[in-house]
């Protein structure tokens, strides 16, 4: 496997840096190599924040690329700023419920789907993160549902371990989006 680059970006308190902690747990539960780089303002909730995975079954070579292999924009500010920085024939998963479906670019893949209406149908807004991986597995196979549960476990802190059901619906939902509305290039 080469090198595969990830950015997950939102809003404070979307779980942004959580979602990327749960991945790169689940990339090295995977034996794969990772980094994990979390960047946030100092706004804390409500300002911009997003987080970088780098993994390879060889030695990742550093953080903050140029370029990714896929995005995750749980908002319309994140879709704007990190649309340009995917690669000719990446994917970007971008939470239709916020962010407006327009491909500018046709030498991506977008996934528009309505993370936050899914995650309100499971009762809970603040599980789009997890949403967000499911799509992420389905499309990538970068790591298996399998592992995604047992990092969510793994990560989850022993006071939100009363959620690790909810977040298996959340990630099971993802995974199980019909890609129907996925445009390939």
């Amino acid at each position: 496997m080469t090198e595969k680059n990830v950015v997950i970006a939102g809003f404070g308190g979307q779980g942004i840096l959580l979602a990327g902690e749960v991945l790169a747990n689940a990339l090295m539960l995977d034996e794969k190599n990772v980094t994990w780089y979390p960047c946030y303002g100092a706004e804390m909730r409500g300002g911009t924040v997003n987080c970088e995975i780098v993994t390879s079954e060889d030695e990742v070579s550093s953080v903050n690329k140029q370029d990714a292999d896929f995005i995750i924009a749980l908002n319309q500010i994140s879709f704007d700023k990190f649309l340009p920085k995917l690669k000719a024939g990446g994917w970007v998963i971008a939470n239709s419920s916020l962010v407006k479906e327009i491909k500018s670019r046709i030498d991506i893949n977008y996934l528009f789907a309505p993370i936050t209406a899914l995650a309100n149908e499971l009762g809970e807004i603040r599980i789009s993160n997890i949403i967000s991986l499911g799509l992420l597995a389905k499309i990538s196979k970068l790591t298996s549902v399998d592992a995604l549960h047992k990092a969510l476990d793994n990560v989850l802190p022993e006071h939100r371990k009363n959620l690790l059901a909810l977040n298996l619906k959340a990630l099971e939902m993802g995974f199980n989006f019909s890609l129907a509305p996925a445009t390939a290039c």
